[in-house]
This record gives C-alpha cells, sequence and structure tokens, in this order.
C-alpha cells in the first residue's frame, strides 16, 4: 500500500465515471494484478478485474445481525455497497499457503523451492477506511512486532489502494465509534468518492501517493470545485450519520478485564455456535496452524499453514488437554482479546468496525451489544 511515511501534497480532482476502465488498464501497464468487487455466489467478493464491466455496478448489499443479501440499485453506481464477507486478508495473510514441500530421492529427502510471493504486486480497487485500518492492523502485528511474518511481507510489498470513500453505511457498521471510518484518511494512493447527483456520474479524486500522482495523470481528470468537495463531504458525512450501531471504547480494556466473570458470558455462550465465522470474516484476525501432511507412497511431504480460531476446540490445546473447553470461555477470549489484551499487545484496538462479524454470524451476536450489556451491568 501506499508508504505511511511519505508525506506529499493531497490534490482533489474529478473523474469521469468513463475513466474506471482507464484506471485499471494503467495499473495492469504498470504489471499490477489488479483485484476489485465482483458479484458472486451471492456477495460482493474480491476477485481479479481486467474491465469495469466486471465490477458490482447497480448492485448493493443489505446486511442485519445474521444476514446478508444483494438486490439492484436505481442506478449504476460502481460502488453502492458497503462491504463483503471478504477482506485484503484474503491476499495478505491468506487461509492456506505451503510453507514446506520435500520429496524422496536416493534414500534422503529434498526440499524444495517453495514460492510464497504472487508473480506479480497486487493493486487493489474499491477498498474501505475499515479494510485499510484492518491492515494497519495486521501491519502492527506481522511487520511491526518482534517478529515478522516473511509471507506477508513478500505480500505486501508493493501493493498500490485504490480507496472509496463510503457514502452509505450498512445497519452492521460501527466505524465511526472505532475511529476508523467512513473516511479514509490515509494508506492509499488514490481515494475515490463516488457521487451521482445533479444527473451526471462522477468522482471527486484525492491522491495519497506519488504514483497515485503519475496513475491519475494518464486520466482525463480536472481539478475539483468547491462545489465539488462540498458534494463528496456530505456524501461521506451522510454514511456516517446512517450508522445506528456503536462500541463506547472509554475504559474499554479495564472494563472487561474487570468482568471476567460477568453473567454476560454465560448468556452469550447459550447463543455461540463456536463455528469462527466471526473470525474468519474479521480482517485483522490472523491466528493459525500448521499441518504436515505426506501422500500415500510416503515419498512426497508438504507442510501447510492454514487459519485458525480461538473458537476451535484445538486451538487452546496444550499437553494435557484444552484450556477453553466451553463456548463461554472461547467467545470470552475472543472478544477481550479483540477489545482489551490486543490494546497491551499492540497499542490499539483489534476491531476496525466493519460489522462483517455481526453479519455473518448465523444467530447474529452483536459484538457492540455485547459490549453495551457488560457495561450497563
Amino acid at each position: 500500500m501506499a508508504d505511511r511515511n511519505l508525506v506529499i501534497e493531497r490534490r482533489h480532482f474529478v473523474l469521469p465515471a468513463s475513466e474506471i476502465g482507464r484506471l485499471i488498464a494503467a495499473l495492469a501497464r504498470r504489471d499490477y494484478e489488479v483485484h476489485g468487487p465482483r458479484v458472486r455466489d451471492g456477495a460482493i467478493v474480491y476477485d481479479h478485474i481486467e474491465s469495469p464491466k466486471e465490477l458490482p455496478v447497480g448492485w448493493t448489499d443489505e446486511q442485519e445481525p445474521g444476514r446478508y443479501g444483494l438486490k439492484r440499485r436505481a442506478d449504476d453506481a460502481f460502488f453502492g455497497y458497503v462491504v463483503g464477507p471478504q477482506s485484503l486478508k484474503k491476499y495478505l495473510h491468506p487461509a492456506d499457503v505451503r510453507l514446506l514441500s520435500a520429496e524422496r530421492k536416493d534414500g534422503t529427502f529434498r526440499i524444495l523451492n517453495n514460492e510464497t510471493a504472487p508473480k506479480h504486486p497486487y493493486a487493489f480497487l474499491g477498498v474501505r477506511a475499515c479494510e485499510l485500518a484492518a491492515v494497519g492492523a495486521q501491519d502492527r502485528v506481522l511487520l511491526e512486532d518482534k517478529y515478522v511474518d516473511p509471507v506477508y511481507k513478500e505480500r505486501r510489498l508493493g501493493v498500490f489502494v485504490v480507496a472509496v470513500q463510503c457514502t452509505q453505511s450498512a445497519k452492521t457498521c460501527f466505524c465511526v465509534s472505532m475511529g476508523t471510518g467512513p473516511r479514509a484518511r490515509a494508506g492509499f494512493d488514490l481515494a475515490l468518492t463516488e457521487l451521482l447527483g445533479n444527473g451526471s456520474h462522477g468522482f471527486v479524486v484525492e491522491t495519497g501517493s506519488e504514483r497515485g500522482a503519475e496513475v491519475l495523470a494518464e486520466l482525463q481528470a480536472a481539478p475539483a470545485t468547491d462545489a465539488d468537495l462540498h458534494e463528496a463531504e456530505a456524501a461521506v458525512e451522510g454514511a456516517a450519520r446512517q450508522q445506528v450501531r456503536s462500541i463506547d471504547t472509554t475504559g474499554i480494556k479495564e472494563l472487561l478485564y474487570q468482568n471476567f466473570e460477568h453473567p454476560r458470558w454465560d448468556d452469550v455462550a447459550r447463543r455461540c455456535l463456536t463455528c469462527a465465522n466471526c473470525t474468519m470474516v474479521c480482517p485483522t484476525c490472523f491466528c493459525t496452524t500448521v499441518e504436515d501432511v505426506t501422500d500415500v507412497t510416503g515419498d512426497h511431504a508438504e507442510r501447510w499453514r492454514r487459519w485458525d480460531s480461538c473458537f476451535t476446540l484445538g486451538f487452546s490445546y496444550i499437553h494435557g488437554g484444552n484450556i477453553r473447553n466451553s463456548s463461554k470461555a472461547r467467545y470470552r477470549q475472543w472478544m477481550t482479546h479483540k477489545l482489551a489484551s490486543w490494546i497491551d499487545q499492540f497499542g490499539g484496538s483489534g476491531c476496525v468496525g466493519c460489522g462483517r462479524c455481526i453479519t455473518w454470524c448465523p444467530p447474529g451476536i452483536d459484538i457492540t451489544e455485547e459490549v453495551r450489556a457488560i457495561r450497563e451491568g
């Protein structure tokens, strides 16, 4: 993504909607593999794109606790949705990584060369503010801590980001209360605000890096007027006002530490399926396990790193057994880590307010409501 230490003059332009295709082409010419939102399997997901025709034009999402669906919009917005089930974690910290492979030859095992980096650097189109905050959180964990994850480092290197400012919120969003959105303020090369008023369709574009400015220079963009900037700002502020959920983060670390035996944990345990959906869709969860496999001949072996979750029974296994046998213990571990001990470990919250854990929880457990219940109890 954009160099967070690079300071440039932020400039704003207006880009016609017809230029999105040229933007994708300009990135492809620079040898980026462009990935953005697409409609697939009843959801808006990230995938490789080569044309604006592949974007979710005219589609929006409806999200509530335990419910996600798509419907048609009354316009042809390119980015008229909120967030899908996937985040950039899919690319930067993928679910399955082969760490090692070996084959038996002449009575010995030979370690094979393993490639974990993508063939081309990624360019991501349509990235939301909460996603950028999540990548910042994973940078802190996987790049900036005592131990660096080489797989994440390889995939993170040289990433180009075209962010999209949110102009609508889902019923499960609460990024305003977490200070992570709906406006992206850093971490991007270009940021688009889609405008559909006054019979026109275009974008206010903000440059966030020198390479972003270089790409924009190849497009038919004009300097933004005060009226353009006011319309874009009003659209983002409207998304903030739409949010109906929030977390009061005042003293939240101490709140959760001091309520380890609060009766609310028993209440949520009766509803929680420990299915791990919340951790799979969470853009900041980073837990993994390692598996060794062999073929039936015994001549080939591989070691794989795969996503794991604090909701799985085996995750807390140590010599002698599992230390979190109950759903109560596992849900408490997840929420307390996300909102409290993450602060002790990494200096900030592990939650960015995207609301995915609420949307994709089958019984609709709401992390904002659980915090509120403990605070008010």
